[in-house]
């Protein structure tokens, strides 16, 4: 099968498997994600430490790699992708033993994700967070050479400053190594006050100069998480963050219920729809089969170019 996509797809956020989520519940989700013609889905080695007894990550890749094994033939349909920096080496210990960015973490990292994962290869290995304790030089070769093996099929880098990532990709070309092809980020419709600090440690808003840099140079992709921000469009028990109440989101969203009416959609599949627009790939995660099934349908929602001068007016 043929997996190559051009066009902006919903992806799968697996964070919470195996974890707030149970496996039978996770299995559910991602049969009907393939089915509703889903392909990429995205871990990390560190899913989810923060809730998991044991303190450290790998709940996300093992069920993952259980469905896999469940289900002959899934592994030709899906992509995945997984991220190695942020797992703890020393349980209930982050970010005190995070694993780092080193030729040996990041060797290791890999190792164990493909054990988990039950497979030979994963299709995108992110660079989970900058490790400037490390010589960016020596991160890009790990990179390279997981890819020259044949361990990754390709790499990229999320919640890097744009800067980082180019210079890491001049770095890739002189080793002559593969570079970073793709940027991850945190990003949606409704965007915190300027200048104020996000309270979730480790994230990092996507930037006018990371679009930038991905629309300037061929091939390299934008993924963004926390796309939904976590239900706060659809859910009045989930309001948006504090940092978040300003006016230009109090326009924002009137236009986005306006938007929903006139495309007869959800709110949650108008700001993904709106992402897609903009090239870029959401990262949807789901606890229940019906979420999926409403992100997938986002696909078919065609926002005009006076929806995007609607929202930009407002933002």
């Amino acid at each position: 099968m043929d997996l190559t996509i051009t066009s902006p797809q919903i992806v799968l956020g697996t964070m919470d498997f195996g974890t707030r989520v149970d496996a039978d519940d996770a299995f559910a989700i991602l049969d009907r994600f393939v089915a509703g013609g889903g392909v990429w889905l995205d871990t990390a080695n560190c899913y989810s430490f923060w809730a998991d007894s044991s303190g450290v990550g790998g709940a996300s890749e093992r069920v993952i790699g259980a469905w896999l094994r469940a289900r002959p033939g899934a592994r030709d349909v899906v992509r995945i992708a997984t991220k190695v920096r942020q797992n703890p080496l020393v349980p209930h210990s982050w970010p005190q033993s995070a694993e780092g960015l080193s030729a040996r973490a990041v060797q290791t990292g890999v190792e164990d994700s493909l054990r988990r994962l039950g497979v030979d290869h994963v299709d995108l290995l992110w660079a989970h967070a900058e490790d400037r304790a490390v010589p960016l030089e020596e991160t890009v070769g790990a990179f390279g050479a997981l890819v020259a093996k044949g361990a990754a099929r390709r790499v990229g880098a999320a919640n890097h400053a744009a800067w980082r990532v180019e210079r890491a990709r001049s770095l890739a070309r002189e080793q002559g190594v593969e570079p970073w092809t793709a940027l991850q980020l945190r990003y949606s419709l409704v965007q915190p006050r300027p200048l104020t600090l996000l309270t979730e440690a480790g994230h990092r808003l996507l930037a006018d100069e990371d679009l930038d840099l991905a629309r300037s140079e061929e091939g390299l992709s934008v993924w963004s998480y926390t796309s939904l921000m976590w239900g706060s469009y659809v859910r009045g028990d989930k309001p948006l963050p504090p940092t978040y109440d300003h006016p230009g989101n109090g326009r924002v969203l009137a236009v986005l219920e306006d938007a929903a009416g006139e495309l007869s959609a959800t709110r949650n599949q108008v700001v993904l729809a709106w992402l897609m627009r903009q090239g870029i790939d959401p990262i949807v995660g789901a606890s229940q089969v019906e979420q999926i099934e409403e992100a997938l349908a986002a696909r078919h929602v065609r926002l005009g170019d006076e929806h995007l001068a609607r929202f930009a007016e407002a933002r």
